[in-house]
């Protein structure tokens, strides 16, 4: 395995244990390492099955719900918006694209709650009823999202200055 790939691989897994120790509520890396690995990674097969496998590892000791698939496939499209970063990573594109995972996920995340399990009506007040309910869980969960991408593309774009061989082949 390239150095390039070892790093980010363990940039990742590291951010995945970041769930099993003590943190506030939804203050996790989550989102931004599915972000972090669609740009990153040069084989799009990798930005997939790293963050999704990490984050299996990581469910196994918090364990299952029924929520699983949406949530896979939520951080699956978070990988491909980090997809389209890849050719441009600025401190704005990187922020712009953190607050639209964090929201595209709110959306999505909670509208499954709404259909699937049967916590409120199925109708437009029990969806909004839903959303609202949901909003403190946003605001941590948007603040970590912004905080650990600005860590993990910061960190590795300053790894990437001092040890030029982590350079990717499209940077």
């Amino acid at each position: 395995m390239k150095p390039r790939t070892m790093l980010l691989v363990a940039l990742i897994l590291g951010a995945a244990a970041l769930r099993l120790v003590p943190h506030p509520s939804n203050f996790t890396p989550i989102g931004a390492l599915a972000l972090f690995a669609g740009a990153q990674f040069d084989d799009k097969r990798w930005a997939f099955i790293v963050p999704l496998a990490a984050m299996l590892l990581s469910d196994i000791v918090i364990g299952f719900h029924s929520g699983m698939p949406v949530i896979y496939l939520a951080f699956a499209a978070i990988v491909c918006m980090g997809f389209l970063l890849k050719e441009k990573k600025t401190a704005l594109r990187v922020t712009t694209a953190s607050l639209a995972a964090a929201t595209f996920f709110f959306v999505v995340s909670n509208f499954a709650v709404w259909a699937f399990d049967r916590l409120y009506p199925l109708t437009l007040q029990g969806l909004v009823t839903c959303y609202i309910a949901a909003i403190p869980f946003f605001q941590n969960w948007l603040v970590a999202t912004l905080f650990y991408s600005a860590v993990l593309f910061g960190g590795f774009a300053f790894a990437e200055r001092k040890l030029p061989g982590l350079a990717s082949a499209h940077s």
